[in-house]
């Protein structure tokens, strides 16, 4: 019952405050791209405590996030690492799926802020698009973070890198930096837990590898936290 009540005390304020950052995007961007940034930020660190106070989530970060333009690829068990991101890096962009990107207000929040829209039925025409935009950050000094499994994966699982993830990777001539996570132990759809959630940032990966082995690399650096089941 205790564990009910914490994540209805979660809900309500979290997505209270969601509201109110969503409409204060509006003057922010209105004053600059500096007060937009701190807007976000502001949402996500607002979910940090939220998370820490009401559901008791801890977070550890082994390493150091990088803040220039490179590649992020990170593990995606929950909407804990995507909401959290902005708290933890300057000015991150991130790679949402186009219905996202098309939802009331929090969309438009979001293509102001910067994001690369994906498109994924599209094929080569998508890819091309994600990467004129992506390069375009990048050549601003902002950090590219990118789900490469493609969509949230229940602990345990290691499915295979989705094939957009190599072609971005080739064709932007970035470093990597990949990220463990292992968030979906606790922060469920529906019931969270109290716990750690652990951020593990991997060694950099220079650009230029082969296929298989950037592929290979970066799929066993963010399962380094989550063994098979």
């Amino acid at each position: 019952m205790i564990r009910v009540l914490r994540n209805i005390a979660f809900y309500i304020a979290f997505y209270t405050g969601t509201v109110v950052s969503v409409l204060s995007c509006f003057p922010a961007a209105a004053l600059g791209e500096r007060p937009l940034r701190l807007a976000v930020r502001g949402w996500s660190r607002w979910h940090r405590l939220c998370a820490r106070w009401l559901l008791g989530i801890r977070v550890v970060i082994e390493g150091d996030l990088p803040d220039e333009g490179v590649i992020v690829a990170a593990k995606h068990e929950s909407f804990f690492e995507a909401i959290d991101i902005p708290a933890q890096m300057r000015w991150p962009v991130p790679f949402p799926k186009a219905e996202l990107l098309d939802l009331p207000g929090w969309g438009w929040a979001a293509r102001t802020y910067g994001a690369v829209r994906v498109e994924r039925e599209q094929g080569a025409k998508a890819l091309r698009a994600m990467v004129a935009s992506a390069r375009g950050f990048a050549a601003r000094g902002r950090p590219l973070v990118i789900f490469p499994e493609g969509t949230r994966v229940a602990t345990g699982e290691q499915p295979p890198l989705q094939s957009g993830f190599a072609g971005i990777y080739k064709l932007l001539n970035l470093p990597v930096v990949p990220v463990a996570i292992d968030s979906g132990r606790l922060y469920h759809r529906r019931w969270k837990r109290s716990g750690t959630i652990t951020m593990r940032v991997g060694e950099r990966i220079e650009p230029g590898l082969p296929r298989t082995e950037i592929e290979a690399r970066v799929h066993a650096a963010i399962n380094a936290l989550n063994p098979p089941a």
